[in-house]
């Protein structure tokens, strides 16, 4: 494609340049507008400077990539909402044997989550769950929160729904899932293990640190306390005497129909204290004081066994009246419970196994967009509530991001300046050649880190694909493969590589006692030779 015209050119370059400074760094001094705003501005100024027409605009935008991306947050929503990250995130310190143990957990876990749900929704939920697991170790949390970044974008190479370069490279290349996690697998694999590797070699002193006595005895503690809540029978103990102190209480209490007649007892009772009181105090009317003393007493023996013959009965009854309500009440809050369980165990089996349909139409072949978007709305109808909570939590922010970037980006590609520089770089590119292989790997390792991923492969995709397709099919799909690999594992060069590194960063400042900054200049040290060795392991997989 040749150049268009200079003003075109010039006025295109002008608004790229805009999208691309606040997609890099979004809280820019003198725009601070944010990446989303950023970039639905470069669409507005490519339709203003009429380098598109609105048309065209609007045909740039790909409804099965956002159709796809929206499918797999919703359902990645519902499975949050489940508990399934919880139960990965259990599954970190579970029986744990140690340091290096645990990273290789976090790298493991990490990496599946990300095929499976995305890697920016597996670093969001996991990132607290690995700070508190490092803290709870007394282990230094640099080495596992950079595990967690950094496999999450590898494993999340594997699978179209793993990040959202992915999700173009699938739908622009037509890849089946299928033939998509075959190609990369084997790569995914090697460069999660040769990852969780370069990190025990390279904080191998810190990971070694044993624990003090005090922070195990800490942790049992914090141990037992979580088994408490969930079966103990001091719990159950307590249960049974506030239950046997309200039966007590129920039989001892009378009917109010009562309270006269007990009321007359004690005056008669009273009465004969005193008059046991008066023959101490008086000698001489001893004999008269103690005849009156003895009517008294057998008025009230009379009185006291008529009322008991009446009250002994009636207390019974209401005393049974009154267990019966309770035990009923009981049963009924026992069968509302189970109800409750029940209902709630059947919706979650619900959610796990649309979750799995949905994987296993994906390998199928089916189409990736209209399946996601299946799974999704089979959730919410399943559901049987209002869905707005759960629909509220979708990035929309995301979705009209990726909207401008289609604009912007095929406003930029109608410049012709990148077609021009790709024809310069395309006789040294070519994948059937392993110097060629590494000067593309090279480019889309630059390009990745300078304009991120998603444009990257919105601009090289389909120039690198149809110059691997003059050599085969096969090498076309393979050039697809390789731009999805290296796009995706140059996210681990910088902290500004990936959206998902950004993620960790943020997530673990928050917690105010636990809380730890991830620094750029920590994260380069082990990013810059891991994404290199890893991305050489990875072309050499990759059929």
């Amino acid at each position: 494609m040749a150049l268009a015209s200079a003003v075109k050119v010039v006025l295109g370059s002008i608004a790229f340049a805009i999208f691309w400074v606040l997609a890099i760094f979004p809280a820019v001094p003198f725009l601070p507008i944010g990446r989303t705003a950023g970039s639905l501005l470069g669409a507005i100024l490519m339709v203003v400077f009429r380098v598109l027409t609105p048309d065209q605009a609007y045909d740039a935008i790909d409804l099965p990539i956002l159709g796809l991306l929206s499918g797999t947050m919703v359902v990645s929503i519902y499975l949050e909402r489940e508990d399934m990250f919880k139960y990965l995130g259990m599954m970190l310190s579970w029986k744990s044997k140690g340091a290096k143990d645990l990273i290789c957990r976090i790298c493991l876990i990490s990496a599946i989550s990300s095929a499976l749900f995305t890697n920016d929704t597996t670093c969001v939920v996991l990132t607290e769950f690995v700070l508190k697991t490092a803290r709870q170790h007394n282990l230094p949390p640099h080495p596992f929160l950079l595990a967690l970044a950094s496999s999450a974008n590898i494993g999340s190479s594997a699978t179209p729904i793993g990040n959202p370069q992915n999700l173009v490279i699938a739908v622009q290349s037509k890849i089946s899932f299928g033939n998509f996690l075959i190609g990369i697998l084997p790569a995914m694999l090697m460069g999660v293990f040769v990852n969780a590797l370069i990190l025990i070699c390279m904080y191998w002193k810190l990971l070694s640190i044993q624990k003090d006595e005090e922070d195990v005895a800490v942790e049992v503690f914090s141990e037992e306390e979580m088994n408490s809540h969930r079966f103990s029978p001091a719990t159950l103990s307590h249960n049974s005497q506030e239950w046997n102190s309200r039966l007590e209480l129920m039989a001892v209490q009378s009917p109010p129909h009562l309270s006269g007649n007990m009321g007359h007892v004690e005056a008669l009772r009273n009465r004969a204290i005193s008059s046991e009181t008066e023959i101490q105090k008086d000698p001489i009317v001893t004999l008269d004081s103690a005849r009156n003393s003895n009517a008294s007493k057998e008025a009230a023996k009379d009185v006291s066994t008529q009322v008991k013959e009446e009250t002994i009965p009636s207390k019974r009854v209401a005393s049974m009246d009154r267990l019966r309500d309770a035990l009923s009440v009981r049963s009924s809050e026992g069968k509302e419970d189970f109800t409750t369980k029940w209902k709630k165990l059947l919706w979650k089996s619900c959610v796990y196994l649309v979750t799995i349909g949905m994987l296993i139409a994906l390998l199928m072949g089916l189409n990736m967009s209209w399946t996601t978007i299946t799974a999704a709305l089979a959730l919410v109808v399943l559901d049987f509530e209002d869905a707005r909570p759960s629909l509220e939590k979708v990035s929309y922010s995301l979705l009209i991001f990726f909207c401008g970037m289609f604009i912007t980006v095929d406003g930029f590609n109608r410049t012709g300046i990148p077609s021009t520089l790709w024809d310069l770089m395309e006789p040294y590119s070519r994948i059937d050649h392993v110097s060629g292989i590494a000067i593309l790997a090279i480019v889309i390792l630059v390009m990745s880190n300078l304009a991120s991923n998603v444009p990257t492969v919105l601009l090289l995709g389909a120039r690198v694909a149809k110059s691997a397709a003059a050599i085969s099919a096969a090498d076309e799909k393979r050039a697809w493969l390789i731009l999805a690999w290296v796009s995706t594992v140059a996210g681990n060069l910088s902290l500004f590589g990936s959206a998902a590194n950004l993620i960790v960063c943020e997530q673990a400042r928050r917690p105010p006692q636990f809380g730890y900054t991830l620094s750029f200049w920590s994260h380069l040290k082990f990013g810059v030779p891991s994404t290199l060795i890893i991305t050489a392991i990875g072309l050499a997989l990759i059929r």
